[in-house]
């Protein structure tokens, strides 16, 4: 592991256990497999993150079938406590975050800041990731990124680069920009030319309105501007101060997370100027954590890979059973999909044709397993997951709502589910990782091919796409229109009769899958691909038996704290 640079990777959240709940959904799942895949590959790297006292939601369904909202209080004392404090200044308050150690990867160690301490008076900004208001968000950024640098220099970790997932770190660039300016005497422009070659930035959102901007008056007030001006700062980020253009424009390079998002971002932000070459990264995931061992070893050995599949099919139905009442049949098909409830992943699409879903659910042909959580302040999220509940309460055994989707759930859905549905509008969908935890373990994608996905399964060989099926004659139809046709068209000319009349093609299916998906989307990979493509440095995987073995989590104790009038739950 020689020349490699020590590597600073900076996330507002981490999915890495339900122990640690410190993760919304895709990003912080991703983060968190980014860690894992770095320690398994021994390469030097120091993530900085926020310890959130109430995590995001914990979203249960009232008996209406409405999702509600409650807020544990966690408490992390497995958590080492490194003794280190830094200080930020946050609307003219000196703000103290002290800073928490996950040592579960010894040489990929995740320090995380809080202020929600006994005796702080600031314990509102590390309190519920992504709540309160924008001011609120702003003093959260300054501390993951100024005072997360400001750790990383207490704490003596030397740094070659500098890796923003995502928009919310930016102001650490701000911070290395102060540094040069004030330790070395650089103007501006001098300190800003050689922070940029410290910098490497990933961007995730593929639409320009979904990415975060600020007013510039508030970003003052709040202490965002840490020493910088308006023009400084407008030259940076422009106006409003926008978290990606920002991120464009302190980094040597920026990639997009997947090869159609790379496209779709050097469009979305070709108007603006200064911006660092954008490439193609793909996300990948940990297989580890995400790969059943059963399917796995069945995989490696070249064994039927179907009764390992059956096992993990059956504990999905006995766990649908347990905390869904619905008795699910392990013969018939089951149509895993499970994402944020947002309008564009068009979670209800399937049940848009009453007359061709209503008698295979009917007659349990087909099952349908759904579970994603709502934003607290999301209506129309709310409203999808109220609608799901409803088929699940017309339906009964036949289609499924898992209430307070988390890790748990997902990996029960992406090992147990035979088919994994997504159907987002295009091209919404950056990259997608959860279907590349399903195909790992033998489950088939029915995708449209957006993200990822028009980098993985062929049609009929190792999944099915939506875009395949799409023919002239529905041109004239609308996005939606097309693709519920083309979806339907997939089910019962393809879907129905492989599973259930040739069995052999599936199993290849099955085979072929894995085969597509256990490297290629990896978050092994993915890792190495950032040092190659982005530190500029290879990466020398080591061997299988000298990787060192992660330490388990302790558990961690909780008091419920219910923020939304309690009703009746499922």
């Amino acid at each position: 592991m020689q020349n490699k640079p020590h590597i600073a990777y900076f996330c507002m959240e981490y999915g890495l256990n339900e122990e640690l709940p410190i993760y919304s959904g895709g990003l912080g799942v991703l983060a968190g497999d980014h860690l894992k895949a770095a320690h398994d590959l021994q390469a030097p790297l120091v993530a900085i993150g926020m310890l959130w006292k109430q995590d995001y939601t914990h979203q249960y369904i009232d008996e209406n079938g409405r999702p509600y909202d409650t807020y544990p209080n966690f408490d992390y004392d497995f958590l080492k406590d490194t003794g280190v404090s830094v200080n930020v200044n946050v609307r003219d308050e000196d703000v103290t975050c002290k800073v928490k150690l996950v040592d579960r990867y010894d040489n990929a160690p995740l320090y995380l800041l809080d202020t929600n301490f006994p005796g702080s008076e600031h314990g509102w900004i590390t309190s519920r990731l992504y709540g309160g208001q924008t001011q609120d968000r702003i003093a959260q950024e300054i501390v993951l990124g100024i005072g997360g640098l400001r750790a990383l220099r207490k704490l003596g970790i030397q740094v070659d680069k500098y890796h923003f997932n995502e928009g919310h770190a930016i102001l650490a660039g701000i911070e290395l920009m102060q540094e040069r300016m004030k330790n070395e005497g650089l103007s501006f422009q001098e300190a800003k030319n050689a922070v940029k070659k410290e910098i490497v930035f990933t961007t995730h959102t593929p639409v320009r309105a979904g990415n975060e901007a600020h007013e510039h008056q508030l970003l003052q007030e709040m202490g965002a501007y840490n020493g910088l001006n308006y023009n400084q700062m407008n030259e940076i980020g422009g106006d409003p101060f926008n978290m990606t253009v920002a991120g464009l424009r302190l980094s040597h390079i920026t990639n997009g997370v997947s090869k159609l998002h790379k496209e779709t971002t050097k469009e979305m932000w070709k108007d603006v100027s200064g911006t660092s070459p954008i490439i193609g990264i793909t996300n990948g995931v940990h297989a580890k954590t995400w790969q059943d061992k059963k399917m796995r070893n069945a995989y490696e050995e070249d064994q039927d890979l179907w009764q390992p599949h059956q096992k993990s099919k059956q504990e999905l139905i006995d766990y649908v059973k347990e905390n869904n009442g619905a008795n699910m049949d392990i013969n018939s098909i089951i149509i895993g999909f499970a994402r944020r409830a947002a309008p564009y992943k068009r979670s209800e699409l399937i049940f848009r044709d009453a007359e061709a879903i209503d008698p295979l659910l009917r007659d349990g042909k087909v099952q349908l397993v759904f579970s994603g959580k709502a934003h607290p302040n999301d209506q129309n999220g709310k409203d999808i997951v109220q609608n799901l509940v409803k088929m699940d309460r017309k339906y009964k055994d036949s289609v499924v709502f898992l209430e307070n989707y988390d890790m748990e759930i997902a990996r029960k859905l992406v090992k147990g589910s035979d088919v994994w549905l997504n159907n987002p509008r295009r091209p919404l969908e950056a990259s997608g990782t959860s279907g590349m935890k399903a195909a790992m373990n033998g489950v088939l994608n029915l995708s449209v091919v957006d993200g990822w996905l028009a980098e993985g399964p062929q049609h009929g060989v190792s999944g099915w796409l939506i875009d395949e099926a799409l023919h002239e004659e529905y041109n004239h139809l609308s996005e939606d229109e097309r693709d519920l046709k083309a979806l339907y068209k997939i089910i019962y000319d393809e879907v129905i009769p492989t599973y259930y009349d040739n069995r052999a093609k599936w199993k290849e299916m099955m085979k072929a899958s894995i085969d597509m998906s256990q490297w290629k989307f990896s978050a092994q990979r993915m890792v190495e691909e950032y040092y190659e493509r982005m530190y500029n440095k290879n990466l020398v995987r080591p061997e299988q038996n000298q990787q060192p073995s992660a330490k388990p989590f302790e558990t961690v104790t909780e008091s419920i704290e219910v923020i939304s009038p309690p009703q009746q739950q499922m």
